[in-house]
């Protein structure tokens, strides 16, 4: 097993990170987490919640909405992306955009029903979620040395980075159209020297390249292992592990660094024993062993790191700072038996 501290050290450039996994396995918490370690390292950092429910507040029992970073801690920022106010924003762009395309082409017909097409896609939030995480990536990426992402859950998130790829080749033949819709503009008219004139200041064409080189900017950072990793939470339980695993697979396939996986919720052996005779915990840990056996024979070589199940929940910024110190410090004194 690679610790999370061996992997830091060997990634001194590190500078995006993505926390995911299935929903409920704690994947804000493992997030939070990071933050606090490299906020406690002198390095100002931003945790960024990009999940429909957000938990940074809870987390933090500080007030983390608006979409506005907040100090949370000395170099440690954080904030939740209003999920409302990003698709409205962007659903504006969209319909702004299907207006300049359709009058610049000359075709008669409302923009309405191509607008509500277009905002009615069953990407479309997750579309925009993906460009305000970019804007964010780019715009705010010399502002902090460590930038980190609570993404949603499992599905929403493979959607989230498997836009970047999908995004990026819809944007380039858009432009390709663009370019032969506006040739055969200038073939057709009898007044050439006008119509150049108009091609050339084009809004949609300027709109459609601009996008398309932040896209490539976006991918570019993405996919370095230099300065990029997704870390994987997963729970001590059969569906989160096999989620897990499945989604290395899927994360893989779009050249998005694997950073390694964090297990949460832990229960400590010693905890149990001490507790003789209670039944419950007793069984609890057994079944706990056999998962964490699994874990340990399909993803050693990816475990970074380990959270205890506390009792008391992740609200407040000394539990957060508890979650730091396990994810830098803590092994099961089990897990060489396994």
């Amino acid at each position: 097993m690679r610790s999370l501290g061996e992997y830091l050290a060997s990634q001194p450039n590190l500078k995006f990170i993505f926390t995911g996994g299935k929903g409920g396995v704690g994947k804000t918490a493992a997030a939070v987490g990071l933050a606090y370690h490299f906020a406690s390292q002198g390095k100002k950092t931003l945790v960024a919640s990009l999940n429909p429910v957000h938990s940074l507040t809870s987390c933090f029992d500080r007030d983390c909405s608006g979409g506005e970073p907040r100090e949370i801690v000395e170099n440690l920022y954080a904030c939740e992306v209003e999920t409302g106010d990003v698709v409205e924003r962007y659903r504006e762009n969209i319909g702004r955009r299907v207006k300049d395309f359709l009058k610049w082409a000359d075709i008669p017909v409302a923009a309405g029903p191509f607008v509500d097409i277009a905002v009615t896609n069953p990407a479309f939030e997750e579309s925009a979620m993906f460009d305000r995480m970019t804007d964010i990536m780019l715009e705010e990426k010399e502002k902090y040395e460590v930038m980190i992402f609570d993404t949603a859950a499992v599905a929403n998130a493979i959607r989230l980075i498997g836009l970047s790829k999908i995004y990026g080749l819809w944007l380039n033949r858009m432009i390709e159209s663009r370019k032969e819709a506006l040739s055969l503009r200038v073939q057709l008219s009898f007044r050439k020297e006008k119509i150049m004139e108009e091609v050339r200041q084009d809004p949609l064409m300027a709109d459609l390249i601009s996008m398309n080189e932040k896209f490539i900017r976006a991918k570019r950072l993405l996919t370095d292992p230099a300065t990029t990793a997704f870390f994987f939470v997963t729970l001590p339980l059969a569906l989160p592990i096999a989620v897990v695993k499945r989604f290395i697979k899927m994360v893989r396939a779009y050249d998005i660094p694997v950073g390694g996986v964090i297990v949460n919720q832990v229960l400590r052996r010693d905890l149990v024993e001490a507790s003789e005779g209670d039944e419950y915990l007793s069984n609890k840990f057994q079944e706990q062993w056999g998962y964490m056996t699994t874990i340990k024979e399909d993803l050693e070589d990816l475990v970074r790191a380990f959270i205890q199940l506390y009792p008391d929940e992740v609200a407040c910024v000394e539990m957060v700072a508890k979650v730091s110190d396990d994810l830098l410090h803590y092994v099961p004194g089990f897990w060489e038996e396994l």
